[in-house]
């Protein structure tokens, strides 16, 4: 097994609309030494408003927003073609701090916005995995594995730039992609260290199908789960093997073996589904997809409460969940219920393209002509756009087009896209995407806030830059405001 540790620099914090700033990676190999790093960054097209407090947590001037010899389209080209290079030859785990929620979910976007495979972290034999869930189970089992400092609410700080200052590594240049990645490694490196007979069992749930071949074998285990603040250890048995998954999210449901099932299994389907909306809640999520730490369930009976309950009891309590295919039946079916009522109650707005990436898979056709798209001239790729069967794709290689190479495209696909993006930038709606006036009361509220300094040391400091990014994004606005 080798490991890709890496760490994405963007513009914003929401994954539909960001974009990759910088990236830093770090191949390692079996015993976790490095092998090769990579470090990148790209212009900002401007097609697209960062936000203030982006720029000023990774210390992004207009120099680098404007300077960078590589596009953003080159580099995506470049991750895609260092990552297949990597992961080559054998199985390849990827690991991100806090990976899961965004780093991943930003590459799969910005992949699907380019015509590439977005999910090249866990196809062709790679897996992906998530250090801060590594992190935060080492903390659960023991909180003294590493040094560490309280946050303002009293609990563990689990923020990357703290574990690796108070482990003596060097945190000055954190938010840097390639310097997080370095503390990634050193803060996972000492975990491996100090728990070698935990590492696999950590990893080894980076794939769904592992998860769910749990899910389907064994009668109990201990999970982790993190909330208000703190690494907390449940003791769960799985649903029926027939139906242990949400019939809507697919994500596996256990049982919290603190309750007797018995009286559970006594209920009547209402009272059941009003039990689920009590707190605490017996019924608990294992997210399959989302590299959840599994463990043997000795570690979750050494502690309150089950270590006050007859393991015998436990177990027991355990084999009845899983023979008893009609409560799991119920509870999906509540469970579909309640999914139904939530999609009733939700928006029903149209979504935009960027924001469809799990509403379906391209197709063979569009799959074939994505490397004939990419390996083509600038103006072969014009003619291409006319074949892709989702429509998606041909709007987001116009888009590709119009930041590229512009002067290929007709006039009136020129006019129309510019027009498009100026509708979205220029909006004085509340969008969900950054908006140049969402872009100016963030600078102004960062001018006034002097708590909110980031790793600037003085004021002055921090309003230069804030003035230089401001002056980007006026430029912005006049360039659009005739569109």
């Amino acid at each position: 097994m080798k490991y890709i540790v890496w760490d994405l620099e963007t513009d914003h914090s929401a994954t539909d609309w960001c974009s990759i700033l910088e990236i830093g990676c770090i191949l390692l190999d079996s015993n976790f030494k490095e092998e090769q790093r990579f470090q990148a960054r790209c212009r900002l097209p401007d097609d697209r408003v960062p936000t203030a407090t982006a720029l000023c947590i990774n210390r992004t001037n207009v120099d680098l927003l404007t300077k960078s010899n590589l596009s953003h389209y080159q580099l995506l080209n470049q991750i895609e073609k260092l990552f297949k290079f990597w992961s080559s030859g054998q199985p390849t785990t990827f690991l991100a701090y806090s990976g899961i929620n965004f780093d991943s979910e930003v590459i799969r976007k910005e992949f699907f916005k380019s015509l590439k495979d977005p999910y090249i972290e866990n196809t062709n034999g790679n897996q992906r995995h998530d250090a801060l869930n590594v992190v935060r189970a080492a903390f659960a089992l023991d909180e003294k594995i590493l040094n560490s400092e309280l946050n303002p609410k009293g609990n563990i700080s689990m923020k990357l730039e703290s574990l690796a200052r108070l482990n003596g590594f060097d945190a000055k240049d954190s938010h840097s992609a390639l310097v997080d990645t370095e503390n990634t490694c050193n803060v996972l490196g000492l975990i491996k260290d100090k728990q070698p007979d935990l590492w696999n069992d950590y990893l080894k749930t980076a794939s769904k199908q592992t998860v769910e071949n749990i899910m389907k074998s064994e009668n109990f285990f201990t999970v982790t789960e993190y909330f208000y603040g703190r690494s907390r250890l449940f003791l769960t048995a799985p649903l029926h093997p027939k139906n242990f998954n949400h019939p809507v999210y697919k994500w596996a449901q256990v049982i919290d073996l603190r309750f007797d099932c018995e009286k559970l299994f006594a209920l009547s389907y209402g009272e059941l589904k009003a039990e689920m909306r009590k707190s605490p809640k017996f019924l608990r999520t294992v997210r399959s997809n989302k590299a959840p730490i599994i463990l043997d369930p000795s570690y979750a009976m050494k502690v309150d409460p089950y270590n006050k309950l007859d393991p015998d009891l436990l177990r027991k309590r355990a084999e009845l969940i899983k023979n008893n295919e009609k409560f799991a039946n119920d509870i999906c079916n509540i469970l579909q219920e309640n999914a139904e009522e939530k999609m009733q109650t939700d928006t029903q707005e149209d979504p935009e393209p960027e924001e469809t990436i799990y509403r379906g898979f391209a197709s063979s056709k569009d799959k074939f002509l994505f490397t004939k798209w990419h390996e083509a001239e600038w103006k072969d790729k014009l003619a291409l756009l006319d074949k892709f069967e989702d429509k998606r794709y041909a709007y987001f290689g116009s888009r590709i087009l119009y930041n590229e190479a512009p002067d290929i495209l007709p006039k009136d696909m020129y006019k129309q896209i510019r027009r498009k993006i100026a509708e979205r930038i220029l909006s004085s709606n509340k969008e969900k995407w950054n908006t140049v006036n969402d872009f100016y009361v963030d600078c102004d509220n960062l001018r006034e806030d002097d708590n909110k300094m980031f790793s600037f040391n003085t004021k002055d400091e921090k309003l230069k830059f804030l003035d230089g990014i401001n002056d980007y994004v006026m430029n912005l606005e006049l360039k659009y405001q005739d569109a």
